[in-house]
């Protein structure tokens, strides 16, 4: 794996001057995940929702890409990326593209275009096998649009469409695992990281480009804006996330689940990761108790779940 002296060296893929918040996650997942990539190895292709990313990085007439890039709507960058990839092959088939040129495909999407309105392709993508990379940076709402909840949203945070009153408080439901729905899809490997541990991601990004066929990233990429967070705490929510449990660090590499351990003398209660983002200030208000219970009951029964899956794993 490439050391941090390395990825300084190598070119990069996303340019500096784009329009993306201060703090924002997105544009370090994707810093990240593209110096991952070998440039002795391979060329890179990037598809992209639409969403924070697209519109920031893409405003006419100017790009903040610095590799071939592809726009599409909230629903198809699976597809789309997908699509390019095939006829890629088919170019290599007819001799139009040398046999061994090696490009690598990448898809980014948040967590609107991924979780929710993109799942459709996405699955598709990953159930015929392509030869891509799928990466979602999961800031936990429709950002783009103003905020809206999506399934990605944690239960008990304040979105536009998910009120803090009388009637509720904040999103009800828990949020998607999509980490393990991309992991039933039987693919080589799927992984949960954050961009606030970034030999964890660059690891795991390595391990996902090298793979032959489909792989998948869970990146964890805090909106500053819609988590009512300082700009400048981007890395430290990310790894009080972790230390928490709320945000697990694990890998299915080839059927075999591995989890990352929280060590004891890192380990912090839940509400150390919730104080920071207005999005939860609620949560710490008189008659918000049993909800705030609720949602510690949820994370040490996610953490329960993905032990059991590494105690019973196998290869396949």
């Amino acid at each position: 794996m490439a050391n941090i002296k390395e990825l300084s060296t190598r070119r990069e893929g996303l340019a500096p001057g784009h329009r993306l918040c201060g703090g924002c996650g997105a544009a370090i997942a994707v810093r990240q995940v593209l110096l991952s990539a070998d440039p002795e190895k391979y060329d890179v292709v990037v598809g992209n929702a639409t969403g924070c990313l697209e519109v920031s990085t893409s405003i006419f007439p100017y790009s903040s890409w610095n590799v071939p890039w592809v726009h599409n709507a909230f629903e198809n960058a699976g597809a789309t990326t997908s699509g390019v990839e095939a006829a890629f092959k088919a170019l290599q088939r007819s001799g139009k593209i040398p046999a061994d040129k090696k490009i690598k495909f990448v898809a980014f999407g948040g967590d609107g275009g991924t979780y929710d309105i993109g799942l459709q392709s996405l699955s598709g993508a990953m159930e015929r096998g392509h030869d891509l990379v799928y990466v979602c940076y999961d800031n936990g709402a429709y950002m783009n649009t103003g905020i809206q909840r999506s399934s990605a949203t944690p239960k008990g945070a304040w979105a536009t469409t998910a009120e803090v009153g009388k009637c509720q408080l904040g999103k009800p439901q828990v949020r998607k695992d999509l980490t393990s729905i991309m992991a039933a899809h039987g693919i080589k490997y799927c992984a949960q990281t954050t961009v606030g541990h970034w030999t964890d991601l660059t690891k795991k990004a390595e391990k996902a480009i090298e793979v032959d066929g489909p792989a998948f990233l869970n990146i964890l990429a805090p909106c500053p804006r819609g988590w009512r967070l300082a700009s400048d705490m981007t890395a430290e929510i990310c790894r009080l996330a972790v230390n928490s449990k709320f945000w697990p660090l694990f890998e299915i590499e080839n059927g075999k689940w591995t989890l990352t351990p929280v060590r004891e003398k890192n380990a912090v209660p839940l509400e150390d990761f919730l104080k920071p983002q207005g999005r939860f200030k609620h949560l710490f208000k008189p008659g918000s108790e049993a909800l705030l219970q609720e949602m510690k009951d949820d994370v040490e029964a996610y953490w329960k779940y993905l032990e059991g899956r590494v105690e019973g794993s196998k290869d396949l």
